[in-house]
């Protein structure tokens, strides 16, 4: 569809000159004699860009380029004047116009402005629309008590510069919560660099901190810049903080304190502006007990500890998780809509999910791919969910009863699973009646899988 744009003048010559010029480039027109006019016709109706005259009659163009902008949506504006001065140029910038063309017009200049400011437009809405996308991506759903405090823990935390450290299980998701803080932070305009502190070896990670210079060591070939200073303005991700040489500590440790770094091969130093979060699946408090993590810099990333709860920590969380997961990767790899039967579904409550919301995501990709039916079963589950469906060791049986009943469940699940779900195979293999298994089922709590 053609861009749309609106001529805002009041020399009717004017207005029908630029419109056949622009029409002759595929664009369409409508155009307005007045500031009043301009705003009336923006009421009804959105345009792409706005040529909007200085020099207007009672409501002069720099007041209606400022209430065009107070628009939630408002479009990208081009002031045009015949009596252009640097400070009514100035003025029209602040106020937030893309450019100023003066009178007389050069058809050549128009054009290509009009591109620029269209092109600029199209960049902003696409940029928009990835960090939306980006957003979505990155969402912490969640609705139970633990979930509910991280969010505002993160509301409260994220517009300051505070440094945070994150604790938590693998997988639990603590570069979400690290994304989130900088996307809600006064720094998410500027970048969010990840340094996984395990996965870098020990020879390399100064380098990948610090940068260094060409012929500073075997195989530096060329300069490098470091994540500090790729960082710079924006915030520094240290992920399994907790996995960092000693040596490494005492480096980033100055850095923190400095607000400086130095280049391996250099003796020179750069001022660097970064706000640290760190995580770790470790307690850190330990680490330093046995020599491991340097107690000075744990109190230096220790500002504000975050945690964040394991998946058998928050239940109730996982039918809106699994949700989200079938709906994202069902778009991802074009497929049609499923969902979990609750059979399928009380298998995934009672699974204790030692690999945390990471485990739930990577099975759940692996359900879309593979399953061919709308309706995901029991019988689609992997076997190693039946085996760990029992309470976790952290929540122990308050009763015998409780135990037995848990024991017999787990037991009846595993035979379910053996016969796929099969309930006259499943229940000879119990030596029960198939009407007893069905009164089994109802006992324990297990929603058998519909045929």
């Amino acid at each position: 569809m053609p861009a749309s744009i609106l001529i805002v003048d009041d020399e009717a010559g004017i207005r029908e000159s630029l419109g056949a010029l622009l029409r002759d480039e595929g664009y369409q027109i409508a155009s307005a004699d007045s500031g009043e006019a301009c705003l009336r016709i923006l009421e009804e109706r959105p345009f792409d860009l706005i040529l909007l005259d200085v020099w207007l009659k009672k409501l002069d163009g720099l007041d209606t380029l400022e209430r065009i902008r107070a628009h939630e949506d408002a479009p990208t504006v081009v002031m045009i004047s015949g009596h252009g001065n640097i400070e009514t140029a100035v003025r029209a910038t602040k106020l937030g116009a893309f450019d100023f063309i003066e009178k007389p017009l050069s058809l050549e200049k128009t054009v290509l402005v009009v591109r620029n400011a269209l092109e600029y437009t199209r960049l902003e809405t696409e940029n928009q629309r990835l960090r939306q996308e980006l957003a979505e991506h990155h969402q912490i759903l969640g609705a139970s008590v633990p979930m509910k405090a991280l969010r505002q823990q993160i509301a409260l935390t994220a517009p300051t510069n505070g440094r945070v450290l994150i604790y938590g299980e693998s997988g639990t998701g603590k570069e979400l919560v690290a994304r989130a803080l900088h996307a809600s932070s006064l720094r998410s305009a500027r970048q969010f660099v990840e340094v996984n502190c395990a996965a870098i070896p020990e020879e390399l990670i100064e380098s990948e901190m610090f940068g260094h210079r060409k012929g500073s060591f075997t195989g530096a070939s060329e300069d490098k810049i470091g994540k500090f200073q790729k960082a710079d303005g924006g915030t520094l991700f240290l992920d399994e903080v907790g996995d960092m040489s000693l040596k490494t500590q005492s480096k980033v440790l100055r850095a923190l304190e400095e607000q400086r770094v130095e280049p391996l091969g250099s003796n020179q130093t750069t001022n660097v502006d970064v706000r640290i979060i760190a995580a770790t699946n470790k307690k850190l408090e330990e680490e330093i007990a046995r020599g491991a993590f340097r107690e000075d810099l744990f109190y230096r990333l220790n500002v504000i500890p975050f945690y964040v709860p394991a998946l058998r920590e928050r239940t109730e969380d996982i039918p809106t998780l699994a949700a989200a997961f079938l709906g994202m990767f069902c778009e991802e790899y074009g497929k049609k809509e499923k969902d979990f039967s609750p059979a399928a579904m009380d298998v995934l409550l009672s699974y204790p999910w030692p690999g945390n919301v990471r485990e739930l995501k990577n099975l759940v990709e692996r359900l879309v791919i593979v399953c061919p039916s709308p309706r995901i079963e029991p019988h689609h589950l992997p076997p190693e969910l039946f085996r760990g469906a029992s309470k976790s060791p952290q929540k122990p049986y308050e009763s015998l009863h409780e135990a037995r009943s848990a024991y017999e469940r787990e037991f009846v699940l595993r035979k379910l699973e053996e016969n796929r779900w099969n309930m006259t195979k499943a229940a000879q293999s119990l030596g029960l009646e198939r009407s007893h298994l069905y009164r089994k089922l109802r006992s324990l709590g297990i929603a058998p899988a519909k045929s």
